[in-house]
C-alpha cells in the first residue's frame, strides 16, 4: 500500500515507521528538509536500538528505513491510498491540512488523523462532503514504535466500510486496535486526564512529590510511567490542551488545575530541552 504521512514529529515519523516495518511505501512530509533529516536519523537509532534488543535482524535497518522517503511537498501524495495527518493539535492548522489533502490526493484515498482530542466529526465537517465517508481518526499512543495501541473513531458520515479497512490495516501494522465513539478525547485521553488532573492537585495540597506519586503509580499500580514523567514526555502544554478541549465538551471536571497552567505560562513544559516537573521548577 502506498501510505503518507503529514508531520514528522514524535509522533508522525513513528507511524511512519511503523507502517515501513510493516513493508509498506511510506511518504512523510513535514515543512523543511531539515524536521525530515532529525526525523529520519531518529527513526535510524530506534531501528538500531530494536537490532540491540533482538527486535530486528542488522539486515533489517536498510530496507525498514528505505521504504520512508521524505518530501516537503504535499503534492507528492497524489498516489497515496493511506495518508495520516499527525500536526499541531489544532483544529485551524489540521483544517488547512485535510483540506489540501482533500485537493491534492485521489477519491479513492483514506485521509485519516491523529487527533488525541479533537472529535473526528468536527475536523471532517472543515472538508468536502464527497470526501467525509473516507475521512477517520487514527489516535495512536507515544512511542507509536513501542505501543500497540490505537483508537479508531469513525466519524459521523465515515462508510462502515472504511472503519473495517481501518481496524484491518492496524492488524497488519502490529497494533490493537480498538474502536471508540466520536467524543472530545474519545476513550484513554478522558481516563488519562481525569487521573493528571487528580495528580497535580496533590501536588497542590502538599500531599505528595511528583517523584513520590510517579512512584507510586508504578509500584503501586503497576503503570510503566507515572504521570509527572508522562507530562515530560508529551509536554504539560500538551496536557493542558487537551483539557481545555474537554473543559468546553464536559464542564468543570475537566478544567486545567492552576499549578498546571501555571507551570505552562513559565515554560516548564517538558519535552525536548525545557524543564518539566522532574528536571526542575517543583518548589
Amino acid at each position: 500500500m502506498k501510505v503518507g504521512v503529514v508531520g514528522a514529529g514524535l509522533m508522525g515519523a513513528e507511524i511512519a515507521l511503523v507502517f515501513a516495518q510493516a513493508g509498506h511505501d511510506v511518504l512523510l512530509n513535514d515543512r523543511d528538509e531539515a524536521t525530515l533529516e532529525r526525523a529520519l536519523a531518529r527513526l535510524r537509532a530506534i531501528v538500531e536500538k530494536g537490532v540491540g534488543r533482538g527486535f530486528y535482524e542488522v539486515a533489517d535497518i536498510e530496507g525498514i528505513l528505505g521504504r520512508i522517503r521524505t518530501t516537503i511537498a504535499l503534492e507528492d501524495f497524489a498516489d497515496r491510498q493511506l495518508v495520516t495527518e499527525a500536526v499541531f493539535e489544532a483544529l485551524d492548522v489540521k483544517a488547512v491540512i485535510h483540506n489540501r489533502l482533500a485537493a491534492i490526493t485521489g477519491t479513492d484515498c483514506i485521509i485519516a488523523t491523529n487527533t488525541s482530542t479533537i472529535p473526528i466529526s468536527t475536523l471532517a465537517a472543515q472538508i468536502p462532503q464527497e470526501r467525509r465517508g473516507r475521512f477517520i481518526g487514527t489516535h495512536y499512543f507515544s512511542p507509536v514504535s513501542r505501543m500497540k495501541l490505537v483508537e479508531v473513531i469513525p466519524g459521523f458520515d465515515t462508510d462502515d466500510a472504511i472503519l473495517a479497512e481501518m481496524l484491518e490495516i492496524m492488524a497488519q501494522i502490529g497494533k490493537t486496535a480498538i474502536r471508540v465513539k466520536d467524543v472530545a478525547g474519545f476513550a484513554v485521553n478522558r481516563m488519562l486526564h481525569m487521573f493528571i488532573i487528580e495528580a497535580v492537585k496533590l501536588v497542590e495540597e502538599g500531599v505528595a512529590t511528583p517523584e513520590d506519586l510517579d512512584t507510586a503509580c508504578r509500584l503501586g499500580l503497576g503503570h510503566p510511567v507515572g504521570p509527572f514523567a508522562l507530562m515530560d514526555t508529551v509536554t504539560s502544554s500538551l496536557c493542558v490542551q487537551g483539557q481545555e478541549i474537554m473543559q468546553e465538551a464536559y464542564g468543570e471536571r475537566f478544567r486545567p488545575p492552576p499549578l498546571l497552567k501555571q507551570r505552562v505560562r513559565a515554560g516548564y513544559i517538558g519535552g525536548k530541552g525545557k524543564p518539566g516537573w522532574l528536571t526542575g521548577g517543583t518548589k
